[in-house]
C-alpha cells in the first residue's frame, strides 16, 4: 500500500493496491442489486414454462388480477415496442409469444405488494399447454438446418499428411457461471414517464439499447445504472429480468424490485456452450505439427445470444498456441430446445483448449516425446502467423517463457502425511494412502483480447481535475475483477496525485465503455483512462507553462509555477476520450484475415492424487505462469489467477448441469456441485511480463486465460495417474474407476 512509483505517487502502476470495495464485501456491508429497496416498492415475479417445447393454448391472468395486493400482470401482449431482444440477434421474445422454446422461458410477470403475494399470483394464472417434442440433440439440429452459425477455416494444403497421427473425440458439459449474487433489478419511475433502472449488468449501454427498443421509449427517458454485481463470469452479459421489471414499474407507476431465487437464476441467464469435438493431429517424427483437422459442434440452446461470436472464438483457437501450416476446421453452433447458452469466462476457447491440449498429450505419447518439449517445439511467438486465421501476431506472445516458467516451479513434496484431510475422500477415511496414485499434467492456452471480427470496439472515459483531487468517470462494470484499482492506478501515475476517485456513471452521463468481458477492460477502459489522463495532463501543462504535474500544482524545472487552485480557478478541468483498439476485420470465406486485436497466453501444471479403485481424487496443487504484458497490480493479478483456477477445477471434476430433453435436473447449489474452500488446491503463480503494444503501460487483460488451460491440465494429471483416456469433462468418479 505504501510503495511509490518512479513518479513518487503512492498507489501507482506496479503496486499491489488494495481494492476499495474489498472491506465492505468481506464485512457484509456491500450493497448488491438484491439489497436495493424503497418504502413503497412492489415485488415482481415470473411465470415460467414447465416444458422445453410447447404451444401455449390458454393463458388466463384473471384469477391473479383479482387477488388482493396484486397490482399488475403482464404478458407479451403488453410489450409495446420491439417484441424480441438479444445482444447480437434480437430473436428472443420478451415474454412467451405463444410457443415456449426452452424450459423456464418467461410467460408472464406479476407485480404485487410483497414477495409471497407475487408468488401466489403467479401460481394463480391459468395456463394450458400443448407439449411438443423438444429438439435436444445438437447434431440432429445441425443436420436439420437448425443452427445459429456455421463456419469453416481452411489454411494451407488439405492433402498434406504427417507420419504420426493422434485422433480423438472430446466433450465438455454445460457449465453454469454460478454467480453467488442472484439476478436482480430495481426500477424507479421518475414521475415524468421515464425510469431509472438499477441492474446487474456487464454492459449497461447494450442493455439500455435493448430495453428502450422493447418499451418503445426515447433513449433519454430511461437511465440504466450499475448496481452491485459481485462475480459475473459472463452471466450478466445477456439480459434476463431487465425489461420485465421496467415494464412492471411503468405499468404500476411504482418502484418494482425483482430477485430470482436460485432455481430461477439457473434458468434466468445463459450457460457455457456444451460441446462435442473431433480432432486429428498429424506430425512428423521429430514432433513438428504438419496438419490439424477438427470438427466442432456447440449447442447454443433456444436463442442466439452470443453464440455466433462464441463459435468463432472456438474455431479460431482450435490449434492453441502452436505453429501449424495446414489447418482444416468445420464448426457449427446448433439451435435446440435446450437452455440458451451464451457468454462465459473463456468464451468458446475453454472447450477447444481442453480438446487441443488433450491431443497434444496424446500426440506426445505416440511420439514417445516429453509433452512440454512437444509444446516448446511448436510454440507460437511474436511475429508468427496464427495457425487458423493466418493473422500475424504483432504484439507480444511469450509462449516459450510461460512454459519455462511453469516447469521451473518446484513440484510439491510427495504424499507422506498421515493427515486424512490430504487424502482423496478426506476425513471419510475411504482411501488408504497406499491406494493413492499421484499424477502431474500440463496445459497451455491461447486467448484473444477484446472484441474481434471487425466489431467497433471502444470505451469512453472522462477524467476531471478538481481542487479535491481527480475523478475518473466511466460506465465500465466492476464485477469484482478489480477494474476500480486499475483505473485509479493509471490516473495516479499519469497525473501525479494519489487522490483519485472512480465514478460509475449511468447511460445518460457518459458513452459506452463496452462489455466487461473478453478480457478487455484493463486494456480498453484502462486505455481510455490513460489517454484521458495524458490529454488532461498535457492540456494543463500547456496552459500553465510547466513540464510536470504534481498533486499540489504545475512545476517547471522543479519550481512550482501554478497551484491546483490556480489550475481550477474557473472550475474543474476535464478531458474526455473515446479509445479504440487496433482495427480488426471480418474473416474471408476460409476464415483468413486479421480477426483479433491481441493475444494472451498462459500455462498450468496440475498435481492430482487419485484413488483409481474408488474413483476419488484430490487436486493437490495447480500452478500457473501468466502472460500479463505489464503487471499493473500484482495482487489483483494473483487473485484473478487463483479464481480462474477454481473455475477450471469446477469444470474438470465437478460442475455439470444435467439436462434431459431440455429440462435441467439439478438447478440448485445442492445438486450442482461447485468447488468449496475444502476443494481449493494450493496455487503457485508466476507473472511473465512482456509489454504489449496497445494496452496502458503495455498491460494485457487476463480475466479469462486463468481458467482456460487449468481444466485440461487437471484432466491430464488424472490421466497420468490412472492411465485412462478421459475425453470428457467433468471427469466423474465412474470414469476414473472404469465403471
Amino acid at each position: 500500500m505504501t510503495a511509490r512509483t518512479a513518479s513518487g505517487v503512492r498507489g501507482g502502476i506496479g503496486t499491489s493496491v488494495r481494492r476499495p470495495d474489498g472491506t465492505p464485501k468481506v464485512m457484509g456491508n456491500f450493497a448488491y442489486a438484491s439489497d436495493l429497496w424503497s418504502e413503497d416498492m412492489l415485488w415482481g415475479a415470473t411465470l415460467r414454462s414447465p416444458h422445453a417445447h410447447a404451444r401455449l393454448t390458454r393463458l388466463d391472468i384473471g384469477p391473479a388480477l383479482v387477488m388482493n395486493g396484486v397490482r399488475a400482470v403482464l404478458t407479451q401482449d403488453d410489450v409495446h415496442g420491439k417484441p424480441t431482444f438479444g445482444q447480437e440477434e434480437q430473436d428472443q421474445p420478451v415474454l412467451c409469444d405463444g410457443t415456449a422454446r426452452y424450459w423456464g422461458e418467461p410467460v408472464a410477470v406479476v407485480a404485487a405488494d410483497d414477495e409471497e403475494t407475487a408468488r401466489r399470483a403467479v401460481e394463480a394464472i391459468v395456463v394450458e399447454w400443448e407439449p411438443l417434442a423438444p429438439l435436444a440433440d445438437p447434431e440432429r439440429a445441425v443436420e436439420d438446418g437448425s443452427s445459429f452459425r456455421e463456419m469453416r477455416i481452411r489454411r494451407g494444403d488439405e492433402d498434406v499428411a504427417g507420419t504420426v497421427v493422434a485422433e480423438g473425440i472430446y466433450e465438455t458439459a454445460t457449465q453454469d457461471q454460478a454467480p453467488l449474487g442472484p439476478e436482480a433489478g430495481f426500477a424507479i419511475p421518475d414521475g415524468e414517464g421515464g425510469l431509472d433502472l438499477y441492474v446487474t449488468s456487464q454492459w449497461i449501454h447494450v442493455d439500455h439499447r435493448q430495453i428502450v427498443a422493447c418499451l418503445d421509449m426515447a433513449p433519454d427517458s430511461i437511465r440504466c445504472h450499475p448496481a452491485g454485481i459481485g462475480g459475473a463470469f459472463g452471466s450478466r452479459e445477456d439480459i434476463s429480468l431487465h425489461i420485465h421489471v421496467a415494464m412492471l414499474s411503468l405499468a404500476t407507476g411504482r418502484p418494482v424490485k425483482m430477485v430470482y431465487d436460485r432455481t430461477e437464476s439457473f434458468v434466468g441467464h445463459v450457460k457455457r456452450h456444451p460441446s462435442r469435438m473431433w480432432y486429428r493431429h498429424e506430425a512428423d517424427e521429430d514432433g513438428t505439427l504438419v496438419k490439424v483437422s477438427a470438427r466442432l459442434l456447440l449447442d447454443g440452446g433456444a436463442y442466439a445470444h452470443t453464440s455466433r461470436a462464441v463459435l468463432a472464438n472456438a474455431a479460431f483457437f482450435t490449434v492453441g498456441p502452436y505453429h501449424c501450416d495446414n489447418v482444416i476446421v468445420d464448426a457449427a453452433v446448433a439451435k435446440t430446445n435446450n437452455p440458451p447458452a451464451g457468454a462465459m469466462r473463456g468464451f468458446g476457447v475453454v472447450q477447444t483448449c481442453f480438446a487441443s491440449e488433450s491431443q497434444m498429450d496424446l500426440l506426445a505419447e505416440k511420439l514417445g516425446m516429453d509433452p512440454l518439449e512437444l509444446r516448446r517445439k511448436n510454440a507460437l511467438g511474436a511475429g508468427d502467423p496464427m495457425s487458423t486465421s493466418g493473422q500475424t501476431i504483432d504484439g507480444s506472445l511469450p509462449t516459450l517463457e510461460v512454459i519455462d516458467a511453469i516447469e521451473a516451479i518446484p513440484l510439491p513434496d510427495p504424499l507422506d502425511d498421515d493427515d486424512p484431510r490430504l487424502l482423496p475422500g478426506g476425513t471419510g477415511l475411504t482411501s488408504p494412502k497406499g491406494s493413492v496414485v499421484r499424477g502431474v499434467g500440463y496445459a497451455v492456452g491461447l486467448k484473444n483480447l477484446a472484441f474481434s471480427e471487425g466489431f467497433d470496439d471502444f470505451a469512453e472515459a472522462r477524467v476531471v481535475l478538481t481542487t479535491a483531487g481527480v475523478e475518473v468517470h466511466t460506465a465500465a462494470m466492476e464485477v469484482g475483477q478489480g477494474l476500480v484499482t486499475v483505473c485509479q492506478q493509471i490516473a495516479r501515475t499519469v497525473l501525479g496525485t494519489d487522490q483519485v476517485a472512480v465514478v460509475w456513471d449511468d447511460t445518460s452521463q457518459i458513452g459506452s465503455a463496452g462489455s466487461t468481458s473478453a478480457s478487455r477492460q484493463t486494456q480498453m477502459t484502462g486505455g481510455a483512462v490513460h489517454a484521458a489522463s495524458v490529454g488532461l495532463r498535457d492540456q494543463i501543462l500547456d496552459d500553465h507553462g510547466g513540464d510536470e504535474l504534481r498533486d499540489d500544482g504545475v512545476y517547471q524545472a522543479g519550481k512550482r509555477v501554478a497551484t491546483i487552485e490556480d489550475v481550477c480557478g474557473s472550475g474543474p478541468v476535464e478531458h474526455h476520450v473515446r479509445f479504440r483498439h487496433p482495427e480488426t476485420f471480418q474473416p474471408d470465406e476460409n476464415g483468413q484475415g486479421d480477426v483479433h486485436a491481441g493475444f494472451v497466453v498462459a500455462a498450468h501444471r496440475a498435481v492430482v492424487d487419485v484413488d483409481p479403485e474408488l474413483g476419488l481424487l484430490r487436486v493437490v496443487r495447480v500452478d500457473t505462469a501468466q502472460d500479463v504484458g505489464t503487471a499493473l497490480n500484482p495482487q489483483a493479478i494473483t487473485g484473478q489467477l487463483e479464481g480462474g483456477i477454481m473455475q477450471g477445477v469446477g469444470l474438470a471434476v465437478m460442475e455439470e448441469l444435467v439436462i434431459d430433453e431440455g429440462v435441467i435436473l439439478n438447478p440448485t447449489f445442492t445438486d450442482y456441485l461447485i468447488p468449496t474452500f475444502l476443494d481449493a488446491p494450493a496455487v503457485e503463480t508466476r507473472i511473465v511480463e512482456a509489454g504489449d503494444h496497445w494496452g496502458p503501460f503495455g498491460a494485457k487483460g487476463i480475466g479469462e486465460s486463468p481458467t482456460i488451460s487449468s481444466t485440461p491440465a487437471i484432466v491430464a494429471a488424472i490421466r497420468a495417474a490412472t492411465g485412462r483416456p478421459l475425453s470428457r469433462v467433468p471427469v466423474r468418479p465412474e470414469d476414473i474407476a472404469g465403471i
